[in-house]
């Protein structure tokens, strides 16, 4: 399934940097964004089916209405039939859906949580995880129980339909195959998000 990755327009910093941008620009960058991947999936002969805010402007919507507001106002004006993925049990998820999108819940294979259930910002150590048989076993364990052990090792509630591990994170084909390999050794089954939003 193919998804729009919108970010803010940091290409230096690869959209990890945040931006205190108007909803009004916010609103442009998004349809601007959305529109240039449409084009190209429709030249391939596909759709575009949801949208995922990248890197920085994903963590600070999940928290910030206001730019919130912005990014979803941007979906809705090109295609409100679009699902809004973001960080499992994130206000945005509520008002995504309370402004009419179908959302996703989302967490990270490869990222530590905080126990406030936030990520840990990259630049603490311990932030990215890296070790592919302790990543699979935190994410059964997510599937089964629907919890995750946060960075001081409480236990914390993650309500989560995605899973996501960070392309350009050393050993990402690696951890992807190895989650595959213990979700199908357990039993648990893989689908696509687009069958239950």
């Amino acid at each position: 399934m193919i998804g729009a990755h919108v970010s803010y327009p940091d290409r230096v910093g690869f959209g990890r940097r945040d931006l205190d941008a108007t909803p009004e620009e916010l609103i442009a960058d998004v349809i601007y964004q959305i529109g240039a991947i449409k084009g190209v999936a429709a030249a391939a002969g596909t759709t575009v089916r949801y949208v995922k805010p990248h890197g920085a402007l994903y963590n600070r919507i999940a928290y910030d209405a206001r730019q919130g507001q912005a990014v979803i106002d941007g979906i809705k004006a090109v295609d409100p039939s679009l699902i809004l993925m973001g960080l499992a049990n994130a206000p945005i998820l509520d008002l995504a859906r309370r402004s009419g999108l179908a959302v996703v819940a989302e967490a990270f294979a490869d990222r530590a949580y905080t126990p406030k259930g936030e990520l840990v910002s990259r630049r603490e150590a311990g932030s990215v995880l890296h070790d592919e048989k302790k990543i699979a076993d935190r994410m059964v364990q997510l599937a089964r129980e629907g919890t995750l052990e946060a960075i001081d090792g409480s236990t914390i509630r993650v309500e989560a339909q995605s899973i996501c591990v960070h392309g350009d994170s050393p050993g990402a084909v690696a951890i992807a195959q190895e989650i595959r390999r213990r979700f199908e050794a357990e039993g648990i089954v893989i689908r696509s998000f687009a069958d239950k939003a």
